[in-house]
Formats: C-alpha cells, sequence, structure tokens
C-alpha cells in the first residue's frame, strides 16, 4: 500500500507540474500576443500631423480661462456676465480634431458672439508693424484700445494653438504656418477678430504704422491693409488719423508723403474718409524717447527763437 500511495503521489505532482507548465507557456504566448497586436496597431494608428510652427501653448485651457477671469473682473468688470467656461469650449471645438488646414469662420462664429462686447467710439486703435510700441502706448494712455486690448484679443495673444484629427485632438508638437495653408487655426481666428473689431470703430479711428520700414509703412497684405481698413464703416467712422512712427535714430525710410502712404489715403479717400496723417505723432514719440531720451529726436526744446 505505501508503495502505491507513494506512485499516486508522484502521479498528482507530475499532473500539476504539467498544468503549471501549460499554464506558463499559455501565458508567455497571451503576451507576446498581446505585445504584437499592440505593436501592430501602434503601426497602422493615425500619426500626429507634422508642421513648421510651434505647437499648441501648453495648458492652454487654463491660459484661456486665467486671462478671461482676469480681463472680466479685473480689468473690465463690466463685462461680468460673460461666460469663460462657455467661451473655452467654444474655442475649443472651433479646432479640436479637426484637420488644422480646413478651418472656415463658421467654427470660430459662436467664439465671436460669445466674446464680443462694445468698442467706446475714439478709441480704435489700429496698427501694423508697431506691435511692441503700439502695446507700450496703449498701457500707459487708457484712452485707446487695440484689438489685443479687447477680450478676444487678450486671451489669444502671443499664444497658439491648433487640432489634428488623431487623438488627443490637439497637436501640442506643431502647427502649420500661414504659408503651409491659409485656413490655419491662428489665421482664421485673427482674420475674423479683426474684421469684427473694424466694424465695431466709430467716431475718430487711429491707425500706427512704422515709417522705418524700407518696404514700405503700408503694406496690402498686411490685416490692416486688406480686411481692416475694409470694415470700417464709413456712417460710423467721421476720421482716420495716421500716426507714421520711425525708430529714434533709425531709418526714415517713408514720411505721410511716401508712395505706400498715398496709396493708403487713396483707398481711404474712395470709401469716403477723412484723413490726418502725422509724422512721429508727437505723444507716441516720447514714448519711445524713455529708451533714448539724450537723442536730439528727444529734446522738448530747441535754441530757435
Amino acid at each position: 500500500m505505501p508503495l502505491q500511495q507513494g506512485s499516486a503521489r508522484m502521479r498528482q505532482r507530475t499532473v500539476l507540474l504539467v498544468g503549471i507548465v501549460v499554464l506558463l507557456a499559455a501565458l508567455v504566448l497571451a503576451v507576446v500576443l498581446a505585445s504584437l497586436l499592440t505593436h501592430g496597431r501602434e503601426e497602422v494608428s493615425p500619426q500626429m500631423l507634422k508642421w513648421k510652427d510651434r505647437g499648441t501653448t501648453k495648458n492652454l485651457q487654463e491660459v484661456i480661462l486665467g486671462r478671461c477671469y482676469n480681463y472680466i473682473t479685473a480689468q473690465h468688470p463690466e463685462l461680468g456676465d460673460k461666460d469663460c467656461l462657455k467661451i473655452w469650449e467654444s474655442l475649443k471645438d472651433a479646432f479640436i480634431y479637426k484637420n488644422p488646414c480646413n478651418i472656415t469662420p463658421e467654427d470660430y462664429q459662436p467664439l465671436m458672439e460669445l466674446a464680443s462686447h462694445p468698442i467706446p467710439c475714439n478709441k480704435s486703435l489700429f496698427w501694423s508693424k508697431t506691435g511692441d510700441l503700439v502695446h507700450r502706448y496703449t498701457k500707459s494712455n487708457q484712452n485707446f484700445l487695440t484689438l489685443e486690448d479687447t477680450l478676444l484679443g487678450y486671451m489669444a495673444d502671443r499664444i497658439s494653438w491648433c487640432g489634428d484629427p488623431s487623438a488627443p485632438g490637439i497637436n501640442y508638437e506643431s502647427c502649420p504656418k500661414r504659408s503651409e495653408c491659409e485656413s490655419n487655426p491662428g489665421s482664421v481666428f485673427w482674420k475674423m477678430a479683426s474684421k469684427m473689431f473694424a466694424e465695431a470703430a466709430c467716431g475718430v479711428v487711429q491707425v500706427m504704422l512704422n515709417g522705418s520700414i524700407e518696404a514700405g509703412a503700408f503694406r496690402s497684405s498686411s490685416i490692416f491693409g486688406s480686411i481692416e481698413i475694409f470694415n470700417l464703416d464709413p456712417d460710423k467712422v467721421s476720421e482716420v488719423h495716421i500716426w507714421l512712427m520711425q525708430d529714434i535714430g533709425g531709418p526714415q525710410s517713408e514720411s505721410c508723403s511716401g508712395h505706400s502712404i498715398q496709396r493708403l489715403i487713396s483707398i481711404l479717400e474712395e470709401r469716403n474718409f477723412k484723413i490726418i496723417c502725422e509724422d512721429n505723432y508727437r505723444p507716441v514719440q516720447l514714448l519711445q524717447c524713455v529708451h533714448n531720451p539724450d537723442h536730439t529726436d528727444c529734446r522738448l526744446c530747441t535754441n530757435s527763437t
């Protein structure tokens, strides 16, 4: 009997060991198959499209919401009824999971309606190639507003965003430049926002241009030259004041009598606007002189009598 019991135990152990070996082999096979299948899916799954410009700004949602809440609470409490969460959702819906070269104005229409607000008359200040100077000026003089001083422009200034058809629907690595495709999220947004800003202008409007650019201060291809001047309403805008600013001590490539400025004046006159052009508008020039106070252009008085 003891011999038979020993044999039975041996058989049980053998069966158990065989079972364990079979189970381990099955697990190994399952892991290998899973790895192969996963690797295969990675190879056939859609890849993020690659572009030449920087990708979506990191923490985009937090940036947009933070700027929105700051604008409507700290800077412009009269706009406190704006819904920043809805504004963010409408911006996200405009581009997420979409090919960034196929964005349309209709994609942004809900955002434009949610974030728009009145612009007081005589305060609209347009610009081209004077970005740093014009924004330093509006920060020091609250009597004027650029597009970037509105809620839409304030939220979007100096950030980027674009979507992608593949998950997670937002491309943080790269976004298309305008040269790669016109209908990219940034270009379509700024064109629509610029159009709306121009349509809202009333009374006297100002435009600050750069007279130190060799190619000419006014460019028909710029946002101002191609969109904003054609969306100013002659029934609402009484005058257009051109401030032609030259760099302190820099090249004086163009004055108000220059070729490109005369072309701009001609376009505005055809649309029945009154125009005043001033070289080196003094209040703005004084701001330039903060960085170069000893230059001859910055002397407040002369010895002439």
